[in-house]
């Protein structure tokens, strides 16, 4: 059972590794109203720790249906001012983010695509500032997640709404590791390790990278400067912070122009309160040329068109099929928790901190390196048991990064 005790355990390790708040720093929180009781332990730990100020958004899930179902396409498609300029006040301030998400992955499924699009269109267009200080890591950010009945029952359909919660809380709780006796120690024993991973493929240096499966045959070129991280980043204020809970992962950003041939899903993606699953996707030079889905081809369209950067990779990621998530034998529907199951890439905007000098290059500078920019950053998963990926050295030898979805590289370095 999801305790207090074990909850403020949790509200601890978000704001001690999460977002790692300082005495006298600003909290900004985006939290769920069915999430309100946890949201209130989070508050007053992080008051306990020396915040000067918490501001909360708070979300609700019928009020955001209602909006979708009801509202003029002016307003779908416009976001409010007042609400950029908190954003920019909190990054501006040097605030800390943290992101709590309770995700029903069904929320939106009979809403017109294109309405989702716009919507979403209209929130990146607008916070493109905010968006800089978080994907640069000029401000420390967090994301994690806590149960709502409707996500609950999505992954336990055969339990009642409250054994589903309690269920999918338990999950939650061992795999961010608050189950342990010390859950700090163990993300600094955690972190340590996936450092270690993104050290060897930092001295690997790849110029590219092989992903095959069924169903899929792609090919990644890597920027030249690119940098592997993973696990814990460092905020320009020198402050350590983990911006995933749970996070499994390494990553680097492909060469915009430098992806060819198909890669295929392998877990559903829930985008915008949309599933889209089963889909395929064909690159050339970079760019997505053809399409398909077999749920929600036409949410992955309006995601494809939503800029021209939407169809060009940002993000590559690599995760072994044992991560504690996969382990689970569960699908989340939510992609903070099944990209941490498997390897998996990102359409949209890659993160400058993945190149070398990127967070101090103009936009200019970024796209002569090869790096993308969009409005959209959505990770989709392509891992699985099966999944084998080659690194081609500088040199144009070939060498096995992954075999049947896990490490053939020694990246613990044993």
């Amino acid at each position: 059972m999801a305790t207090v005790e074990m909850q403020e355990k949790y509200a601890e390790l978000a704001l001690r590794v999460g977002v790692n708040l300082q005495k006298g720093q600003a909290l900004l929180i985006n939290a769920p109203l069915e999430g309100v009781d946890f949201t209130k332990l989070v508050v007053k730990k992080a008051y306990e720790l020396g915040a000067k100020n918490v501001h909360i958004n708070w979300t609700d899930d019928d009020l955001t249906l209602w909006k979708y179902r009801y509202a003029p396409d002016e307003v779908i498609g416009s976001y409010p001012e007042w609400s950029v300029k908190l954003h920019d006040e909190f990054a501006e301030d040097g605030a800390a983010v943290l992101q709590i998400r309770a995700t029903n992955p069904d929320l939106l499924k009979n809403i017109d695509p294109s309405r989702i699009a716009m919507a979403n269109k209209a929130a990146g267009e607008a916070l493109l500032n905010f968006r800089k200080y978080t994907m640069n890591s000029r401000i420390p950010w967090s994301i994690i997640a806590i149960p709502s009945k409707a996500w609950a029952r999505k992954i336990f359909p055969d339990q009642s709404p409250e054994e589903a919660v309690e269920s999918l809380w338990a999950v939650i709780l061992k795999i961010v590791r608050v189950d342990r006796e010390d859950p700090i120690a163990a993300w600094e024993e955690h972190n340590a390790t996936l450092r270690k991973a993104r050290d060897v493929l930092n001295e690997k240096n790849y110029k590219k990278l092989i992903f095959k499966a069924p169903g899929t045959d792609l090919e990644l070129e890597l920027p030249e400067g690119h940098i592997w991280a993973g696990g814990s980043d460092i905020a320009e204020t020198g402050v350590t912070f983990n911006p995933n809970i749970p996070t499994e992962e390494v990553f680097t950003l492909p060469h915009k122009y430098g992806v060819n041939g198909t890669v295929s899903s392998t877990k559903p993606l829930n985008y915008g309160g949309s599933l889209i699953d089963n889909f395929q996707l064909a690159f050339k030079d970079g760019k997505v040329v053809d399409f398909s889905a077999e749920i929600g081809e036409e949410t992955l369209r309006h995601l494809l068109d939503s800029d021209e950067g939407a169809r060009r990779l940002g993000e590559v990621a690599l995760v072994p099929h044992e991560s504690p998530v996969s382990q689970s034998g569960l699908i989340f529907y939510n992609t903070l928790f099944d990209e941490n199951a498997s390897c998996h890439i990102a359409l949209g905007k890659a993160y400058p901190t993945n190149l070398e000098g990127g967070a101090e290059m103009t936009d200019e500078q970024l796209d002569k390196h090869g790096v993308n920019d969009s409005l959209v950053h959505v990770d989709f998963m392509i891992g699985s048991e099966k999944l084998d990926i080659d690194g081609v050295k500088q040199d144009g030898t070939v060498e096995p990064v992954f075999r049947n979805g896990t490490w053939a590289l020694d990246v613990k370095g044993e």
